[in-house]
C-alpha cells in the first residue's frame, strides 16, 4: 500500500486561518511573505483577509487567512474571528522568550475559554534574529506544550525575512482542517482510535473480496488503484510486505496482508504525519470526518405524508438473520454481549448502547438477545431513524443496492379507507396517569418480571414480534408517552401521525386515575379530528388484581361506549393475567379504521361536514333542473317563432 500524493476534492469551499498572538511576534510579516512570496519590511499593523488561491495547496482548496489586533480595543473583534475559524495559527518571536510563555499562559486558554475546537499550530516567527549563543530544541520546549495541550497539531518555526517553511506554515493548517489527526490517532499512546480501527477492518473486509483473511497481490493492487488512482508495481508490493513484516510478523501470511499489517501500516502512516493517505482511504469508502458513512450518499426512501413509516424489506431481514447466525459462535440461538459488540465491529459504535435502544428488546435470563429482539431492535431503529439503520445495515456489510434494504409504507389515511394495512410493524402510543401501571405493561411487553415499587420509567420504548393468525408475526413498538409531556406532545399538529394505535391505562382500583385516563382520551381523540390523525384506541385496566372501586366497570364501559371504541381490556401484570393483550394491539393497529374514538364536537364537525355536502348536491341538482328548464324554454320559443 503506497502513500502516493493525491488530490482530494474536498467538500469545504475554503479554509479559515485565523492569526494570533501577541503584537511584534511577526503575525503580519508572516502573511504578507505567504502572499507576496518576499519580504516586506514594512507592513500594516493589521492586514485585511489574505486569500491563498487553489493551486497553491495540494489538495486544490483555498486558505482565507485572517489578521488579529493584540490591542485591548480589538478584543471583541477578534473572540468573533476566533469563532469563525476552522484553524487558528498562535504566533511567538523566536528572539523574545516571554512570548512563547503568554501561548501557554493567556493564548492557549484563550482559545479554550471561547470553546473553539478547532486545530492549532504554534507558529515560532523570527528565526532569524534568535541569539545563536543560546539555541533551543523544538521539541524540548514544545513536547510539555502538547501534552497540555491537545488541540496543537504541529509546532513550526519560521523565518519571513529568509522565507523559510513559511508556505508549511499555512500547509499545515490547511492540512490539520482537511485531515485532522485527533479522529484518527491517539497521540498519548501512538495508536489507532477505535472508530478509525472499526473503518478500516470495514474496509479491509470489502476489499478481501475472495474473504480468505488477507489482501492477496492482486486485491492490494485493486485497492491502490481505488484509493491512489494508480497500481504498485511488483517490487513496491515486497517492500511493503517485508516492511510489515519486520515490525509486525503476523500483519503478513502466505495469502497476503493481513488486518494487523493493513492497521500497522495506517498507524506508520499517521505517525509520519501522512494522515491524509488514511483520510484519502476512508473518503474514497464514504467516510466523513467523524469517520460515519456520509449521509448524503445513503438512499433513505422518503416519506411522502407524516403518517408513513419506514421499514425493513425482506431482503434486509434476509441478510440480518445470516449476520446473526454467522456471530452466534456457540450456536444457542442468542447472542451474548461480546458477539454482539463483534457484530458491530465494523461499526462507529454499537447503534443499541444508549436510549431509546437500551433495554428496549425482550433478552434471555442471562441478558443474550435472541433472534426476535435482534429483528425487534433493527425495526425500532428503522422507525425512528432510517439513515442510520441503513448506514449500519451498510457497516455490516449489505451488499445489495442500498435502495433495496428500506420500504415505506402506505399512508395509514389510505389504510383506512382500504379497510387493511400493509405494515409489518406498528407503533402503539402508551398513555396514562402516573401509576397507572403503564411501565409494568410496556416491561411485561418484552419479558421482564413484575416488580412491586413504583419509580418513574426511563424506558420510552420496548419493541417485541407479536405471533398473528395463521403463524404470522407483526413487530409492536410500545411507546410510553409521560403524564406531564402529553401537553407539549399534542401540542405539535402531526404529533399522532406516526401513531398506529393508542392505549390509554388506568388503574382499576382507582377512581381519579379512570377519570384522568378518559380526559386523556378525549384529548388525543380531539386532536386526532383536528389534524386528520384520528388514531384507534383502547382502553386497558390495569391492577385488576386489585379490588376495584364501586361502579368502577359501568364507569369505564359507559366511557369506552360514549367514544364509541372496545370495552376496556382488563390485565394483571403482577399475576401474569394480561388477557392476549399485545395480539389484540396489534389488531385493533391492523383494523384501523376501527375503534377511532368520536367525541361531541367530533360528531357534530362530522354532522355539519354532512348538511354542507347536501346542500351542496341540492344546489347542484337544482342548478341542473334549472339548466335543463331554460334549455326546454329556448327550444320551445324557436320553435313557436318558426313553426314548421
Amino acid at each position: 500500500m503506497s502513500d502516493a500524493s493525491v488530490r482530494i476534492p474536498g467538500r469545504r469551499s475554503y479554509v479559515r486561518v485565523v492569526v494570533v498572538g501577541d503584537r511584534g511576534t511577526g503575525k503580519s510579516s508572516l502573511i504578507a511573505a505567504v502572499a507576496s512570496e518576499s519580504f516586506i519590511e514594512s507592513v500594516a499593523p493589521v492586514l485585511p483577509p489574505t486569500r491563498l488561491p487553489a493551486d497553491y495547496f495540494p489538495d486544490g482548496v483555498p486558505v482565507i487567512v485572517i489578521d488579529t489586533a493584540s490591542s485591548l480595543e480589538g478584543k471583541a473583534k477578534l473572540e468573533e474571528e476566533l469563532k469563525r475559524a476552522d484553524a487558528v495559527v498562535v504566533t511567538y518571536a523566536c528572539d523574545q522568550t516571554e512570548t512563547l510563555n503568554r501561548i501557554r499562559n493567556f493564548w492557549l486558554p484563550e482559545v479554550r475559554r471561547l470553546k473553539v475546537k478547532v486545530p492549532v499550530i504554534v507558529v515560532g516567527c523570527k528565526t532569524d534574529l534568535r541569539d545563536e549563543n543560546y539555541p533551543i530544541s523544538l521539541e524540548h520546549e514544545m513536547a510539555p506544550l502538547m501534552q497540555q495541550f491537545r488541540e496543537i497539531e504541529t509546532c513550526i518555526e519560521c523565518s519571513a525575512a529568509d522565507l523559510l517553511q513559511i508556505p508549511d506554515v499555512f500547509y499545515y493548517a490547511q492540512k490539520a482542517v482537511l485531515h485532522p489527526t485527533a479522529p484518527l490517532f491517539d497521540q498519548e499512546s501512538q495508536t489507532l482510535k477505535p472508530r478509525c480501527i472499526r473503518a478500516l477492518k470495514r474496509i479491509f473486509g470489502l476489499c478481501d473480496l475472495d474473504m480468505d483473511g488477507a489482501l492477496s497481490d492482486s486485491e492490494l493492487n485493486e485497492f491502490q488503484i481505488k484509493c491512489f488512482n494508480a497500481p504498485l508495481q511488483p517490487a513496491e508490493i515486497v517492500g511493503v510486505k517485508r516492511v510489515v513484516q519486520e515490525k509486525v510478523p503476523e500483519g503478513v501470511n502466505e495469502r497476503g496482508l493481513t488486518i494487523a499489517g493493513f492497521l500497522f501500516l495506517h498507524g506508520l502512516f499517521i505517525e509520519k504525519s501522512r494522515v491524509e493517505t488514511t483520510w484519502t482511504v476512508l473518503r474514497k469508502f464514504g467516510y466523513n470526518d467523524d469517520i460515519e458513512l456520509r449521509t448524503e450518499n445513503l438512499p433513505v426512501p422518503s416519506k411522502k405524508t407524516p403518517d408513513q413509516s419506514v421499514e425493513l424489506t425482506s431482503e434486509a431481514v434476509d441478510f440480518l438473520m445470516g449476520i446473526f447466525f454467522s456471530f452466534d459462535s456457540n450456536k444457542d440461538g442468542a447472542l451474548q454481549d461480546f458477539e454482539l459488540h463483534e457484530l458491530f465491529g465494523t461499526a462507529p459504535e454499537s447503534p443499541w448502547d444508549e436510549a431509546p435502544y437500551k433495554n428496549s428488546a425482550e433478552r434471555t435470563e442471562f441478558g443474550d438477545l435472541r433472534l426476535s429482539g435482534f429483528l425487534s431492535q433493527w425495526a425500532l431503529m428503522t422507525l425512528l431513524d432510517p439513515a442510520k439503520s441503513l448506514a449500519y445495515l451498510i457497516y455490516l456489510g449489505y451488499r445489495n443496492d442500498p435502495a433495496t434494504a428500506l420500504r415505506v409504507t402506505r399512508k395509514r389515511t389510505l389504510d383506512i379507507k382500504k379497510q387493511q394495512s400493509d405494515r409489518h410493524v406498528f407503533q402503539c402510543f402508551v398513555f396514562g396517569p402516573k401509576n397507572a401501571g403503564k411501565s409494568a405493561l410496556l416491561n411485561s411487553h418484552v419479558g421482564r418480571p413484575f416488580q412491586n415499587s413504583y419509580g418513574s420509567s426511563n424506558q420510552c420504548y420496548t419493541v417485541n414480534a407479536v405471533d398473528q393468525l395463521r403463524g404470522t408475526k407483526k413487530t409492536l413498538i410500545m411507546h410510553e408517552v409521560q403524564e406531564d409531556d402529553v401537553k407539549q406532545f399534542l401540542s405539535s399538529r402531526e404529533s399522532l401521525a406516526a401513531c398506529d394505535v393508542a392505549v390509554f391505562v388506568y388503574d382499576s382500583s382507582d377512581e381519579y386515575s379512570l377519570k384522568r385516563a378518559s380526559e386523556l382520551l378525549m384529548d388525543v381523540a380531539r386532536r386526532g379530528e383536528d389534524t386528520g390523525y384520528g388514531v384507534p384506541c383502547l382502553f386497558v385496566a390495569a391492577k385488576d388484581d386489585l379490588d376495584s372501586y364501586p361502579m368502577a366497570i359501568r364507569d369505564s364501559e359507559a366511557i369506552c361506549q360514549e367514544m364509541k371504541i372496545d370495552a376496556p381490556i382488563r390485565v394483571s401484570v403482577k399475576e401474569s393475567n394480561m388477557n392476549n393483550i399485545f395480539w389484540r394491539i396489534v389488531s385493533t393497529a391492523e383494523r384501523c379504521y376501527l375503534s377511532v374514538p368520536e367525541t361531541e364536537y367530533g360528531r357534530n364537525k362530522k354532522q355539519y361536514h354532512l348538511l354542507v355536502n347536501r346542500s351542496l348536491m341540492f344546489a347542484s341538482v337544482g342548478a341542473a333542473a334549472a339548466v335543463i328548464a331554460l334549455a326546454a324554454y329556448r327550444v320551445y320559443s324557436s320553435r313557436k317563432s318558426h313553426p314548421s
